[in-house]
């Protein structure tokens, strides 16, 4: 069965979110238009201004309305280390932590040659600058625990090899496969503070 073309193209939409299958578009769908069309008209809007509002920092690669975000502009934290995550998500999760001063690189994403995903689409290079004119001590590669993950982290530590920079990875508590945004704020801050120098 199907309704009317807008509710479904509304419907098929909604689809593209995490977790959404089809049933759950279409509660969602009719919820929105039956019940809360106020709810729905600040959706749309809130999404309207963050798609034209919402880039990238020059700097991190964070999501940001400016051009650096105020992480990066923050001179209270420590402009020598730089913690290396995939997602914004797994850099939410870290600063609910509590438990990390430093600054971040946010990769969107890993390596994945299969996919077409190499280091130019992840933003190896503008790290690689970023780490330059930072003059930090300590990368700390925070990558999720998986293959990709930890292919990513290993690239990333061998194109830093011979430098004076300590690479350091995220230690025990994060389960194999893990993403970092769905871990809780304990096991995060015993990973960080459990951290281990990269070995190849």
């Amino acid at each position: 069965m199907s309704f009317s073309p807008l509710v479904d193209e509304l419907i098929e939409s909604l689809r593209c979110l995490p977790g959404v299958g089809s049933k759950s578009a279409q509660r969602m769908a009719l919820q929105l238009l039956e019940r809360d069309r106020y709810s729905a008209a600040r959706l749309s809007k809130a999404l309207t201004a963050s798609l034209d509002g919402v880039g990238r920092c020059q700097q991190c690669q964070n999501l940001a309305e400016q051009d650096i975000c105020k992480i990066c502009t923050n001179e209270r934290r420590n402009t020598g280390v730089i913690c290396v995550v995939e997602t914004p998500s797994d850099l939410m999760a870290i600063e609910q932590s509590g438990n990390f001063n430093g600054r971040y690189f946010v990769l969107m994403g890993h390596l994945s040659p299969i996919d077409g995903i190499g280091p130019e689409e992840i933003g190896i290079d503008k790290l690689l600058r970023f780490i330059a004119e930072a003059s930090i001590h300590e990368l700390i590669l925070a990558t999720n625990s998986g293959v990709e993950g930890d292919a990513t982290a290993l690239y990333i530590a061998d194109l830093l090899d011979g430098s004076d920079i300590l690479v350091t990875k995220i230690a025990h508590g994060i389960p194999v496969g893990g993403q970092l945004g769905y871990v809780d704020g304990s096991t995060l801050s015993h990973a960080l503070a459990g951290r281990k120098p990269v070995e190849d």
